[in-house]
């Protein structure tokens, strides 16, 4: 799973709302010149640059609080969430703050891009949500996975739900795709590197335990 360190006023240190790497911030005093050529310092407007050497990208406060990049209270995508759904993510968590109805319109659309990196058609989420119960889908992701699906459809056709300006019920959506993601893919992926690391004389006494339990018709 992801850190997180939220941005903060003279936080010398924390999530860069730009390029979303934990980096170190530097902090500017942001001045005009009068006609006599004098500089003054401008009350309660401040700059911090992220210094990630991919990034550099400035930020800007007016008192005390970030009002550039426009901050989101929704989390980060996790690491393993596939490119084509994080950047559906990312624009919800720029929008959320303005428009939840927005924000949950693009996460249903994350979601139905996520259904083909778990092997599914990717066209009627609520087909392929069907599919991976059939295959042992846990309740508690299959809920997950309804729980965005009809939120996400709300949010396109307004009906007996409101997300307008539900901002709460937007900002737990978020959760739920990460939620998704790590148990999906992050948790699978932790657990098959785990067992690899395993001795192969350990590993192949597993396989053949395995193989011989299928042969014989036993549960394993």
């Amino acid at each position: 799973m992801n850190r997180e360190i939220t941005p903060s006023f003279n936080l010398k240190i924390f999530t860069c709302p730009h390029c979303g790497a934990i980096a170190h911030q530097i902090w500017l005093d942001i001045f005009v010149v009068d006609d006599d050529q004098t500089p003054s310092p401008v009350p309660k407007l401040d700059v911090s640059e992220c210094q990630n050497p991919d990034c550099h990208k400035q930020s800007v406060w007016y008192n005390k609080k970030m009002v550039y990049p426009l901050s989101s209270a929704a989390p980060l995508p996790y690491d393993d969430m596939p490119l084509d759904v994080k950047e559906d993510f990312l624009e919800a968590r720029d929008v959320v703050e303005i428009s939840p109805r927005a924000a949950a319109a693009l996460l249903r659309l994350a979601l139905q891009k996520l259904m083909k990196h778990l092997g599914q058609k990717g066209e009627k989420i609520n087909t392929d949500i069907g599919e991976l119960v059939k295959a042992g889908l846990p309740v508690k992701i299959k809920l997950a996975l309804d729980s965005l699906r009809i939120y996400g459809n709300y949010a396109v056709h307004p009906g007996e739900i409101d997300l307008k300006d539900d901002r709460e019920t937007a900002l737990k959506l978020f959760t739920l795709l990460n939620l998704i993601v790590y148990d999906r893919i992050t948790q699978p992926k932790e657990i098959e590197e785990l067992f690899n690391r395993l001795p192969e004389s350990k590993t192949g006494g597993v396989k053949n335990r395995d193989n011989n339990g299928t042969q014989n018709g036993e549960i394993r």
